[in-house]
């Protein structure tokens, strides 16, 4: 008797749990909308995990992402449909005058000929290495509406801004972001740089293909971008060690940290980051800063230096690099000559990311002349 009460009780609840699940796939059935409407696909994502793309019928696109945020993309000509749940922003399709602070999207549009998207920027046209977009702010397409963290509220609302595209660091003064959003400013956060893999911050041209309509050239640069990194798969692994760093003005030095975008593009172009584990891998922070002698004890052996020319300035002699530390001359790379400085366009360029890790394998395998040819980096004689 005891045991048919225990079997029976054991099916019962194996009943409430398939009952259970087959409500929750339900839901995420027909919940992408809330309003009955079943998604016919999704977008094709090789790396990116930040976002991801629902298509309806019609053209009708859902975009979440990963902050829990989403967006419906109602195609031109099209009535937004009803009843859909109401944490959903509804965009019209191409989504223009939008107020753009993330600068790591500015590449993506410009590589989809789609600046005319953007008619407000959060940096000044002296701060775009961006030729296209310093062009079009210095022509009054583009006008500077404040930084991220002070926007230039009344500019912004009357230039008819449907969207505003942030970086993460909004996440630090949540009442822009709300403020923006009372005036009717719909808010997308940016999540591109939390994607582990290089090309999935690259991939995020996807998502802003959708928004202009312009998909199809989203792709193709997608897919040309893979093929730059599938070619350096293809080679075999060099093992030479790469140091990745600039001096700060205070004479330390600021690496990057371990297993960070710029490391993994390192590895995946066939080197090693000279540091295995460097910084802690929970912190939001991509460098970290080293006395000098501490960075010398282990990047001294590395068999290739990158000088992060981003925030101290480009250099223009390996003299000038060791003049920032006497310590620098015992350098094996800078011994045998293998010292490089990055061009300054190198963080605004999102879109080149498979580009670059095809220079970075050319520096570590080529000693030919067509080294002069690297698209962000330069040798310092």
């Amino acid at each position: 008797m005891i045991r048919r009460c225990m079997v029976t009780a054991i099916n019962i609840i194996v009943i409430f749990i398939f009952l259970s699940g087959c409500a929750e796939r339900g839901n995420a059935d027909n919940g992408g909308l809330g309003n009955g409407w079943q998604a016919e696909r999704k977008m094709e994502l090789k790396y990116a995990k930040n976002f991801n793309v629902d298509y309806y019928k019609d053209g009708y696109a859902l975009i979440t992402i990963s902050d829990g945020s989403r967006f419906l993309i109602v195609p031109r000509d099209c009535d937004a449909p009803e009843n859909i749940n109401k944490d959903i922003t509804v965009l019209r399709q191409p989504v223009d005058n939008i107020y753009l602070v993330a600068t790591s999207a500015m590449c993506l549009f410009d590589s989809m000929d789609s600046l005319d998207s953007i008619s407000l920027s959060g940096t000044r046209s002296e701060g775009w290495y961006i030729e296209n977009a310093r062009k079009a702010m210095e022509s009054g397409d583009i006008i500077y509406a404040g930084k991220y963290s002070a926007p230039d509220y009344e500019l912004i609302v009357s230039s008819d801004c449907s969207l505003a595209v942030e970086s993460t660091m909004i996440n630090h003064i949540p009442e822009v972001k709300e403020k923006l959003e009372e005036l009717g400013i719909p808010v997308l956060i940016d999540q591109s740089s939390y994607e582990a893999h290089p090309l999935g911050r690259t991939e995020w041209i996807k998502l802003y293909g959708v928004f202009t309509g312009k998909e199809a050239a989203a792709k193709q640069h997608f897919d040309e971008q893979t093929k730059y990194l599938d070619e350096a798969a293809e080679q075999k692994k060099t093992d030479k060690t790469v140091a990745f760093f600039y001096i700060s003005s205070s004479g330390n030095a600021i690496a990057r940290k371990s297993g960070d975008y710029i490391t993994k593009m390192i590895q995946l172009a066939g080197g090693n980051y000279i540091f295995d584990n460097l910084g802690d891998p929970e912190s939001a922070t991509s460098t970290v800063t080293l006395e000098m002698e501490k960075f010398y004890s282990t990047a001294k052996d590395a068999d290739y230096i990158i000088y992060n020319s981003t925030i101290d300035g480009e250099l223009h002699s390996v003299e000038e690099l060791t003049g920032k530390n006497p310590l620098l001359e015992d350098f094996k790379a800078v011994q045998n000559g293998n010292v490089w400085c990055t061009s300054k366009n190198m963080f605004q360029e999102t879109t080149q990311f498979g580009l670059m890790i095809s220079d970075i394998r050319r520096m570590l395998t080529d000693d030919g002349e067509n080294l002069n040819e690297l698209n962000f980096m330069y040798r310092l004689q």
